[in-house]
């Protein structure tokens, strides 16, 4: 077996998009995110990025975000895959970023879809595969239309699949369910395709999907885990029947943009301060409200902060 081979083994499950952590003077809170990270490692999650939405990377400098980068991969340190967010809407910097991304010793580079200037499909391909062909590391394609406002066609996929060896997977935050199952039948099944749609995590898997990048693990890191261990192990029932327990924790973070709830929600549990940089903002103090009624529910806001969830 490959290098590449036995990597693709190990990216499987719940890689977690862990939130950037501010102070209250904005400036960036790596003690935190230290912190989390371990609690994250410790609670079961198989794999961590930084700097996905969900991290706020165009809230950051480029240098804040080689500095996350380079906490992250300090603080993880081999204990489990490391795949940090180097995509930005401007070519050469996601390069620069990709590059570092490679230098700090990450398993591979997660790369979105270039946001707010609609490139074409044509123009995409190009994109991806000079990244590809200008980094060597293992690449998974960031695909988020609701925040870019274009989609990756699946022949685009599949033909960046074919062109570049090191392009092996592909996040989808698309709520297309036949798109995301045609990105299978013409990339292969060996091609590793997560979900970003928190109520597509569970079927994902059934439809030969490696895993998931679900914001909701900032939350309960552990249960968000134990979906994908308990579909590994045969046990369908468990998995189902947790699927179905955490959707009331899925919908209510997603009421705002991400990660305004999911923000609150951490404040309230006592894991950092909840602050986010303008333009974002702390949810209305309706939803938070019932933010800390759904955390109630799960017994969430009296939990210790050194436990698991």
């Amino acid at each position: 077996m490959s290098n590449l081979d036995e990597l693709k083994q190990r990216l499987r499950g719940s890689i977690a998009p862990i939130i950037t952590p501010f102070k209250e003077d904005d400036s960036l809170d790596l003690t935190t995110l230290e912190e989390l990270i371990d609690w994250h490692i410790d609670s079961g999650t198989h794999g961590i990025s930084v700097c996905g939405t969900t991290g706020e990377p165009s809230s950051l400098t480029i240098e804040e975000r080689v500095q996350v980068m380079e906490t992250a991969a300090k603080a993880v340190n081999g204990r489990v895959p490391f795949v940090p967010g180097t995509g930005s809407t401007n070519h050469e910097e996601t390069l620069y970023l990709t590059k570092k991304a490679k230098e700090i010793g990450a398993d591979a580079a997660m790369v979105i879809v270039p946001y707010y200037n609609k490139p074409s499909q044509h123009a995409l391909y190009k994109h991806f595969k000079a990244v590809a062909d200008t980094v060597n590391i293992p690449t998974i394609i960031y695909n988020i239309p609701g925040r870019t406002a274009v989609n990756m066609d699946v022949k685009t996929i599949a033909r960046l699949n074919e062109d570049c060896e090191n392009i092996i997977g592909i996040k989808e935050s698309n709520k297309d369910f036949e798109h995301v199952n045609r990105v299978l039948l013409n990339c292969g099944r060996d091609f590793l395709l997560y979900s970003g749609i928190e109520l597509l995590c569970y079927p994902m898997l059934a439809i030969g999907g490696a895993g998931y990048i679900s914001a909701t693990a900032n939350v309960m890191p552990g249960r968000v885990a134990d979906v994908y261990n308990y579909w590994a192990n045969g046990d369908i029932g468990k998995a189902q029947e947790l699927h179905y327990d955490l959707m009331p924790l899925n919908d209510v973070l997603f009421k705002d943009t991400n990660p305004a709830p999911l923000k609150a929600a951490l404040g309230m549990m006592g894991r950092l301060n909840p602050k986010l940089r303008l333009p974002m903002d702390l949810p209305s103090e309706d939803l938070q409200n019932e933010i800390r009624s759904v955390l109630d529910h799960y017994g969430l806001i009296t939990k210790n902060v050194g436990s698991n969830a």
